[in-house]
């Protein structure tokens, strides 16, 4: 049996470990029985039960699945006193109330004069009657306060025959509720018990049920001491509720709803949106559940409020740093959004000169409507600055990175190509497999569904290199190909104010030196309103006239790129596609879990954050809608991209990158896979991280359960897979991609591929947003207005003719979407000072396990090999992807990072 099977609290003498390697009590090998207790004071001889003042054990087996298990229970008439204290956190209450703002955030008040109620619970049941030990109570007093931190402290007397502590149950007597961090239980025979809590304890006047926190030793189900058995199971229905009513905000049940909350049908009819999930027009992840009533005017969508809903601990904690990026986000959407869009008469003015766009990084913008607010310039100090003795503050933008280093990177297209290897979309381009290119959507309501990009096209582009012929058999093109996903909207998007759209192809030539070279865009209109289907390929050129109408034809495709970034590789393969995963962890899944404790570090905070998305980002009216090429039909566009692309198995990097035909398996090559593009970065590191995070993944599990048997018996876990795919994904559920959990290495490849998401893809599509989006010409998220030669009238043509760089202005986001986005994308892109990043902190019931401790450490280590491998990369003149005269560094899955937008830093979860 292996030593980590042990209760990590007790001292084991080598009696004891010759015992519990006796291999009699083994049976078929199989050797995952309970652990074996002892005492400190175990003596050679074991007295009999009468014997006054005796200390010793004695010894049983039980069967359970055939599976033959040694017990050791401890017993004496000692009575020892046990000091427990209890540390709260206190804190100062939410940021949000002291500027105004109310998030259903209780803040923490002084406790003094309250206590705790606290009770002892014996991990064994008691031999005569085979039910629960009656449990030890006790009353916890305030002792004191420091830094934040309340103590509170009571003494409680335990008698020998008690056995192990197994868990604690807690009742708040106060009338708020407190941030319960740890108790801390010393006097104990077996040495001091720690019990990690890091949890919202109600008010017994909220919430009468008692809270139970167990020992931070994780067990299997079928390894659980027996006094615990129906505590774990009565826990998990509490988490699961009933599904009926309105959640409250001390509430901890985790349940799903489809997104019915993005519209707001009793605002204007003109903010009803489609039920997303749980139809097949528009299939999609589920959500956590609210329970809030249905609206009035749409029976089908939930009411709105400023309150939503999560499980009380899935909230941001307001005892966390004051700087944590939601923090700053909310008071960005809040105060700062509704002042800059009162700023501009004319909301859909564009930037009259590219100067003006420079002036907002030189002088910045007023924000007149801001005075009174408070502190928020010490909230947002990127951003915002306190001007004396004038009531008003400066925003005023700091220059990205890209733009210090290149002023003109922006209009380079080896730097366009580069950053669909090295950007924050690097998900979305693919090998083209056949040629010529060509649509998958009917050809009588969408027209001809050949592609406009003809051979003749690129063989004019690449002639100097090989054949079309040749470029496709030896793998050298690649696109960027938002054709058929789009064209549907496009007729839709072009009949709201102030935008435009197209179906779109990118195509890019791989060129010796590994770098790709842009070779042709082809625009897409469909047939409508009695026009025929339009579409044309714009190329690179020196002539002045088609240098303007690629670089028109590029803005588009970056406005669409950056909408397909934003909303499918970010909200819908990060955030929205997580949620389920945790909601299905925390119903089916003891905290007493060895899985659950591996996956929550990568869960943390993320319903909330999506809570506030659907709030205020992605809700109807939201930044997104207002800010992005499809408008209103945003939302909308990422359910059909979750029905037509994505499934389970493919947000594994290694099989992303083979679908996509970016790699294919070589197991001589390094990871595994041999890429299309050598100089990959995203690939490179990104496959250096999966690699990493697997391995530590293996030894945890393999670690946990001795067989693959081990893995088809866990009810828990099953029920939890079972729950994912079929409740969680249900419009999936019977979709291609969906792996067995059948073995070691099936759990292997779903928790790997699940934290990978969380940690390493979220990454990668979130903290370069500032920096290759904070200079929006980089990355325009919409394009307003259709290319000149689109059905061209004389005065179009005339005025493009005179003036191309007002039209591509015009083409840009207006003013206030430009400036609005861009405060956005500065907190999005943000680390705060607390971030918890892969490998830095241990998770305290890893640390107490010393093979758990030893795979960590060895983890944590891989990681910060990884910090210089990444820089070695940088710094190596032959990999022009990553180095080069005013290029960027690929940074972003580099793991560890300082405060603020550095383009690097891998969290373990989607916080932000």
């Amino acid at each position: 049996m292996k030593a980590a099977h042990l209760h990590p609290h007790l001292n084991l003498s080598s009696e004891t470990l010759a015992f519990l390697n006796n291999k009699t009590f083994l049976h078929g090998g199989y050797t995952p029985f309970r652990p074996v207790y002892t005492t400190r004071g175990l003596r050679n001889k074991c007295p009999s039960n009468n014997s006054k003042g005796s200390n010793g054990a004695r010894v049983g087996h039980r069967s359970s699945r055939n599976v033959i298990r040694a017990v050791a229970t401890s017993f004496t008439d000692e009575t020892v006193k046990v000091k427990a204290v209890l540390t709260v956190k206190t804190g100062s209450g939410s940021i949000l109330s002291k500027i105004g703002i109310k998030q259903g955030l209780d803040e923490v008040i002084d406790l003094f004069g309250k206590s705790i109620q606290l009770e002892l619970v014996s991990s064994e049941l008691n031999p005569k009657t085979g039910k629960e030990k009656e449990t030890i109570k006790g009353y916890a007093r305030k002792t004191g306060e420091k830094d934040g931190e309340a103590k509170y402290e009571c003494e409680l007397e335990v008698h020998g025959d008690f056995g192990t502590i197994g868990a604690v149950l807690v009742e708040n007597e106060h009338h708020k509720e407190m941030f319960l961090e740890d108790i801390a239980l010393d006097g104990l025979l077996n040495g001091p018990v720690i019990i990690s809590c890091r949890s919202w304890v109600a008010s017994k006047f909220d919430d009468p049920q008692k809270r139970v926190f167990f020992v931070n030793k994780p067990y299997l189900p079928s390894q659980t001491p027996s006094g615990l058995l129906k505590l774990r199971e009565e826990e998990l229905v509490t988490l699961r509720g009933n599904g009926r009513g309105e959640r409250k905000s001390f509430e901890r049940i985790y349940d799903y709803d489809v997104y019915n909350d993005i519209g707001n049908p009793d605002s204007s009819p003109e903010l009803k949106r489609p039920v997303l999930g749980g139809n097949t027009e528009y299939p999609y992840p589920r959500r956590g559940r609210t329970g809030r009533p249905p609206a009035k005017s749409d029976p089908q969508s939930e009411s709105r409020s400023s309150f939503i809903y999560v499980p009380r601990d899935e909230e941001f904690s307001s005892l966390k740093s004051e700087t944590f990026s939601a923090t700053t986000l909310f008071s960005v959407l809040h105060a700062v959004i509704p002042n800059i869009e009162g700023m501009f008469e004319d909301m859909d003015s564009e930037f009259p000169f590219f100067a003006a766009i420079d002036d907002l990084y030189k002088e910045g913008i007023k924000l007149k409507g801001l005075a009174g607010k408070g502190s928020l310039e010490n909230i947002i100090p990127r951003l915002i600055s306190a001007v004396e003795n004038v009531p008003e503050s400066i925003m005023c933008f700091k220059s990205p990175e890209t733009f210090e280093r290149d002023n003109f990177f922006w209009l380079r297209d080896d730097e366009f190509a580069r950053q669909t290897l090295a950007g924050i979309n690097p998900v979305a381009i693919e090998l083209v497999k056949e040629w010529p290119l060509k649509s998958n959507l009917d050809p009588k309501t969408y027209g001809p569904p050949e592609s406009a990009i003809t051979t003749e096209i690129v063989q004019r582009e690449i002639g100097g290199f090989m054949s079309v012929e040749e470029a496709v058999k030896q793998k050298k093109l690649f696109v960027l190909d938002y054709h058929d996903l789009l064209l549907p909207y496009v007729n839709k998007v072009r009949k709201l104010k102030g935008t435009t759209l197209y179906g779109s192809r990118t195509l890019f030539f791989l060129t010796p030196d590994g770098t790709l070279k842009p070779t042709a865009i082809e625009l897409t209109r469909p047939p409508g309103d009695g026009k025929p289907q339009w579409k044309h390929v714009f190329t690179p050129s020196s002539h002045a006239t088609e240098y303007w109408l690629w670089k028109l034809a590029k803005a588009h495709v970056l406005a669409h790129d950056s909408g397909y970034h934003q909303l499918v590789s970010h909200w819908l393969r990060t955030h929205c596609a997580t949620e389920p995963y945790i909601i299905a962890a925390n119903r089916q899944l003891s905290v007493m879990h060895p899985i659950y404790k591996l996956l929550h570090p990568h869960f943390r905070y993320t319903m909330e954050i999506n809570a506030l998305a659907r709030g205020y980002l992605i809700n109807a009216g939201g930044v997104i809608e207002t800010g992005f090429s499809p408008g209103k039909y945003s939302t909308e566009l990422s359910a059909v991209a979750y029905g037509l692309q994505w499934q389970f198995n493919l947000q594994a990097l290694p099989n992303d990158l083979i679908n996509r035909g970016m790699a294919e398996p070589d197991p001589s090559a390094p990871h595994g896979l041999k890429l299309a593009i050598e100089d990959y970065p995203f690939a490179n590191d990104g496959l250096y991280l999966w690699d990493i995070l697997k391995s530590w993944m293996s030894e945890y599990i393999y670690h946990y359960y001795s067989s693959d048997l081990d893995v088809t018996v866990d009810k828990e876990l099953q029920s939890w897979w079972t729950e994912v795919r079929t409740v969680g994904h249900a419009d999936k559920k019977d979709s291609p991609g969906w792996p067995d959990l059948k073995t070691r290495d099936d759990l292997v490849h779903i928790v790997t591929t699940i934290a990978w998401v969380s940690s390493g893809h979220h990454a990668a599509v979130n903290f370069g947003q500032y920096t290759y989006a904070g200079y929006f010409p980089n990355r325009p998220t919409i394009a307003r207005v259709n290319v000149p030669i689109e059905d061209p009238d004389p005065e179009t043509l005339k005025f493009f003719y005179k003036k191309p760089d007002t039209v591509l202005l015009r083409s840009f986001p207006s003013q206030m979407q430009a400036t609005v986005v861009m405060a956005i994308l500065d907190v999005l892109s943000s680390h705060a000072p607390d971030e918890e990043y892969l490998g830095e902190s241990i998770e305290p019931a890893w640390a107490e396990d010393p093979i758990v401790k030893a795979a960590f450490e060895k983890f944590s280590g891989q990681l910060k090999k990884l910090e210089g491998v990444i820089d070695n990369r940088n710094a190596d003149q032959n990999l022009k992807n990553r180095n080069g005269a005013g290029i960027v560094p690929y940074e972003l899955l580099k793991p560890f990072s300082e405060p603020g937008v550095t383009t690097k830093g891998v969290p373990y979860s989607i916080s932000i």
